[in-house]
């Protein structure tokens, strides 16, 4: 499923139902989940799986895949740009080399709408609600609620590596497009609202592009940055 909105240069595994949920964990990896909910071990577990079989498809032998110890990101083997996501009935995980991807960010969720309230904790813009109006009219089978909300994730996991701060969801812009013709997939464009680092010599963090599918009860959302382009 997530391939469908990575590029070319992104390796990624995705897990189905219960797949990888009882994938042992490596012993580094366990105290971040110690005192976790069955739910939870359960999660984080099939993620860590994915993340190796996906790192192995770039000739990284397995090993531990550690939390950042301010905010949890994954932190990531040398060389290497990841994400990993999970939802109910599906996890995933995407790695590239750094050389090909200065950023990367993957995110998936039920396709279904946001829970009553969410939307006004996500909103940023005046353009973004006129968006989702817009697009409601069009495609009414797709929840773009839920989709804008994803898609701010892959916005915070991009750019969280170079900044390590929360990015909130009121400090990004995105506006979301269907491709000509469908309804089920399009991209989105990202403005963060806040000053960062540069990603690499002038590539500037303030605009990303990503893409995003529905398909089978599913919403996915990525962004990938290709080394030696603007965002």
């Amino acid at each position: 499923m997530i391939g469908l909105v990575l590029p070319p240069g992104v390796l990624h595994r995705s897990a189905y139902g219960g797949e990888l949920d009882h994938a042992p964990l490596h012993p580094e990896e366990l105290p971040a989940v110690a005192r976790a909910v069955d739910k939870r071990r359960r999660e984080y577990a099939a993620g860590r799986a994915c993340a190796r079989e996906a790192l192995g498809q770039l000739g990284i032998p397995p090993g531990p895949i550690l939390r950042d110890p301010h905010r949890g990101a994954p932190q990531w083997p040398d060389g290497v740009v990841g994400s990993i996501t999970h939802c109910d009935g599906y996890r995933a995980a995407a790695v590239a080399r750094s050389s090909d991807m200065l950023a990367l960010g993957i995110d998936a969720e039920p396709h279904a709408a946001l829970p009553e309230g969410v939307l006004d904790a996500v909103l940023a813009t005046d353009a973004e609600r006129a968006r989702l109006a817009e697009l409601a009219g069009s495609a009414p089978a797709v929840h773009f609620d839920r989709l804008l909300f994803s898609a701010k994730e892959t916005v915070y996991k991009s750019w969280y590596p170079y900044h390590h701060r929360m990015l909130g969801f009121h400090e990004a812009e995105l506006l979301l497009h269907t491709d000509p013709g469908v309804t089920d997939r399009g991209g989105y464009t990202a403005r963060v609202l806040v000053p960062g680092p540069l990603l690499a010599e002038g590539v500037g963090p303030d605009t990303f592009t990503g893409r995003w599918a529905v398909r089978d009860g599913l919403l996915v959302t990525a962004i990938a940055v290709p080394a030696g382009r603007a965002a």
